[in-house]
């Protein structure tokens, strides 16, 4: 994704989040912070953007966005119900309106079977509490993952932010 083309999303999504006058928190995995880095570019971002968790461990998101460790266990941390959980606790302790989350394999280890390289799970909470979640898989080396996840995380709210 290109600088200009990054801007114009971030800067569509800060105009979305302004008119319904929300803020956004977000719970990184697998990005380790690239969505908080990419929002925080835009000058005035502090109106909309909250907080950014980057709870790359198992036990991070537990202690910071109260993700069940059982969950984890039961599911995997790169797992549909994983990545719900990451942004309802997200929204809830931030006090915002608006969540998303990423969990994913970037590689270029930490593959199987199931889950190969480029498996990357998302979830977003808005204001009225309902979830969406979605799994892609990229491919690519490991920072192109983490930089087709940020694009896709953000293209996927603006568009849920303007269907609400």
């Amino acid at each position: 994704m290109n600088t200009s083309s990054t801007q114009d999303l971030v800067s569509q999504l800060a105009n979305a989040l302004l008119e319904k006058r929300w803020h956004l928190s977000t719970a990184e995995s697998c990005t380790g912070g690239l969505v908080a880095a990419t929002i925080t570019e835009l000058a005035g971002s502090s109106d909309w953007f909250e907080r950014g968790y980057v709870t790359y461990s198992n036990s991070a998101k537990s202690e910071d966005i109260h993700v069940s460790p059982e969950l984890i266990t039961q599911h995997g941390a790169v797992s549909d119900q994983v990545a719900k959980a990451m942004a309802i606790g997200a929204k809830q302790s931030s006090h915002t309106e608006v969540a998303l989350s990423i969990t994913g394999i970037a590689g270029p280890t930490g593959g199987s079977t199931q889950k190969p390289v480029g498996t990357v799970c998302f979830a977003w909470v808005l204001a009225n509490d309902a979830i969406h979640s979605e799994t892609k898989l990229f491919s690519g080396n490991r920072q192109e993952v983490r930089q087709q996840a940020c694009e896709f995380s953000l293209r996927k709210l603006l568009e849920l932010v303007h269907s609400f």
